[in-house]
């Protein structure tokens, strides 16, 4: 078995763990849920639970990884090996997510190399599809964005993973806000700024609670196994407490940029119609291409935000293999080179499937589904939250908060214990089951969210 690497300090560890936060969630999900929710409600409601709901779940993986020295697959056993079995749950999320992470990211590296050589086509109407419905280019881009987070994960963690991280996230941090500021100096932008900035209270409803918080999983990477992961490369002289709070700043701070940059420009393009900012594709792949070619130096704007969007999905794809190759290692005593090589064709195999679900095999739905709107279905509205709450029920019940308290506090006091314990053993697993409930009832048109 490989000897367990570690981060080399802190910067690594929170760099490493923001990158993988910090992904299409922020970027894509997160300004459409802000203009739909009445802006700057939905964006007082997020930070507030993003600093107390957001953060008890974290400090919970990243302490059940540091002290269990484990990937998830093995964490739970060794907290209780009667609860062996959510180790293997909490690993399969990442298993489905990857392959049509991956799609998408593939989707993300051909706009950003389109906006490079001729933004204009790219903002047609019948660029994407005509795009996504191909046999082969998506595939191609698949294979180009896959093959980069596999070299990264094969060099590990220092070498790869870390290196990597060190390099995008500030990176990734200059373009957002060189972005976001010229966006907002922009003439027709402030419409734009003030609905996102000052909240509405009559905007607020349980809705909006629900939306905010099932966005909290998608934008800090929780119940993924992937903060689990990386808190078993972390250092047991290093503050997990202190770490954590830097990482879900970083992560709140380009989410927050990001409908900043978003939001105005989509307010601008579309006379001020907030149904302009759709959810899904539409907005990342057809919206915004039509807005940054009305604009002046629109190109160069499209291409450095498409680069941006590339950063973000890069660190987080190699998380998600990461998490999984680490699994490999723990149970089955792997060399790292092997397990990448093994996900990386599953990820291929899995992902050009569904690709062909736009393009040969758009006729074939899985409960109306395609293929990767079932997998998103099913990772995202089912096993994220389930694995989430069974997450709270184990460290609440079972092994008790003192056992991640007292990993916390090797480096010192733990200054929000007791509302530590009272959100992790009664008010989190009460809001992840509201989220998993809504959203199921939302993807089968029940809910409307």
């Amino acid at each position: 078995m490989e000897k367990r690497n570690t981060f080399s300090g802190k910067i690594g560890f929170v760099l490493a763990a923001a990158g993988s936060a910090v992904g299409l969630g922020n970027l894509w999900r997160f300004p459409y849920l802000a203009a739909k929710y009445g802006g700057g409600i939905f964006l007082l409601v997020y930070l507030i639970l993003a600093i107390t709901f957001g953060f008890i779940l974290m400090i919970t993986e990243i302490a059940i990884g540091r002290k269990t020295q484990l990937s998830p697959l093995a964490a739970f056993g060794a907290l209780s090996p009667k609860w062996n079995w959510l180790g293997k749950l909490a690993t399969f999320v990442p298993v489905l997510i990857f392959p049509y992470y991956c799609l998408i990211g593939g989707w993300v590296t051909k706009y950003t190399y389109a906006m490079l050589a001729d933004g204009q086509s790219a903002a047609s109407d019948s660029y994407f599809g005509s795009y996504v419905s191909s046999s082969t280019e998506p595939i191609i881009w698949l294979l180009v964005f896959l093959g980069i987070t596999m070299l990264v994960v094969i060099f590990g963690v220092n070498k790869g993973i870390e290196k990597l991280s060190k390099v995008l996230m500030p990176l990734l941090l200059i373009i957002t806000v060189a972005l976001s500021v010229y966006i907002v100096s922009r003439p027709g932008s402030k419409a734009g700024i003030r609905y996102y900035l000052m909240p509405d209270f009559g905007n607020l409803s349980f809705k909006t609670v629900l939306a905010a918080l099932g966005q909290l999983f998608y934008s800090m990477s929780l119940a993924m196994g992937i903060m689990i992961t990386y808190g078993s490369y972390l250092s047991k002289e290093e503050k997990i407490e202190k770490s954590t709070r830097q990482i879900e700043v970083f992560d709140t701070a380009i989410a927050f940029l990001a409908g900043l940059m978003i939001i105005p420009a989509v307010f601008e393009f579309s006379g001020g119609d907030k149904e302009a900012l759709s959810s899904g594709p539409s907005l990342m792949f057809v919206t915004l291409p039509k807005v940054f070619n009305a604009m002046p130096a629109g190109r160069v704007i499209g291409a450095l935000f498409f680069f941006l969007v590339l950063f973000a999905a890069l660190t987080s794809s190699v998380s998600i293999l990461e998490a999984i190759v680490s699994g490999l290692i723990d149970a089955f005593k792997m060399k790292r080179i092997t397990a990448t090589l093994l996900v990386s064709a599953y990820g291929i195999a899995l992902g050009v499937i569904c690709s062909l679900g736009f393009g040969i095999w758009s006729d074939f739905t899985i409960i109306g589904m395609s293929i990767l709107d079932f997998m998103d279905f099913v990772s995202n509205s089912i096993f994220l939250p389930l694995v989430g709450m069974l997450t709270c029920v184990v460290v609440g019940f079972v092994i008790k908060p003192d056992a991640i308290i007292s990993e916390v506090e090797l480096n010192g006091p733990f200054k929000m214990k007791h509302f530590y314990i009272a959100m992790v053993k009664w008010i989190a697993p009460v809001l992840i089951f509201a989220i998993l409930v809504s959203g199921i009832l939302q993807s089968f048109g029940i809910l409307k969210i």
